[in-house]
């Protein structure tokens, strides 16, 4: 099946799981299965590659781009549940990492001081162990 930035909503036919096989506007060449068609915003979104597995790639390609489109075979739906290789326990760590570090992030800035009083305090706390501010004094703690 080809398509051209008018016949783009040849894209919306596709079913969940069909596995295709695309050339782009812009000369990509690739193959993937669709997760699904995002009529309002004209964007296909696939999973790159024929197979799934804990690692995938992920790409939203607007049908206006798409030059050709070949149907390779249909599977099951690629966001089924029961073949999730989501490991909660490793996604809940690392938000729990990035939450503290954007709390340790927001403690180092200071009201009341000026941008160049910032700047230095920034500078200082990249170069020694434990740098901190109480009011308008910078305290340091190098061990």
């Amino acid at each position: 099946m080809a398509m051209d930035g008018s016949n783009a909503a040849a894209a919306e036919e596709l079913a969940v799981g069909c596995f295709v096989s695309i050339k782009t506007t812009l000369g990509d060449d690739f193959q993937g299965q669709v997760i699904t068609f995002d009529r309002s915003s004209n964007i296909l979104i696939l999973q790159e590659g024929l197979k799934g597995g804990p690692k995938r790639n992920i790409r939203l390609l607007k049908a206006n781009y798409i030059k050709e489109l070949s149907y390779l075979g249909q599977a099951e739906d690629p966001l089924d549940i029961k073949n999730c290789y989501l490991d909660l326990n490793s996604l809940r760590a690392r938000e729990e990492s990035a939450i503290r570090q954007a709390e340790a992030e927001c403690e180092r800035i200071r009201v009341g001081v000026t941008s160049q009083a910032q700047n230095i305090f920034d500078a200082l706390s990249k170069t020694l162990r434990a740098s901190s501010t109480l009011g308008q004094d910078c305290h340091s703690c190098d061990e």
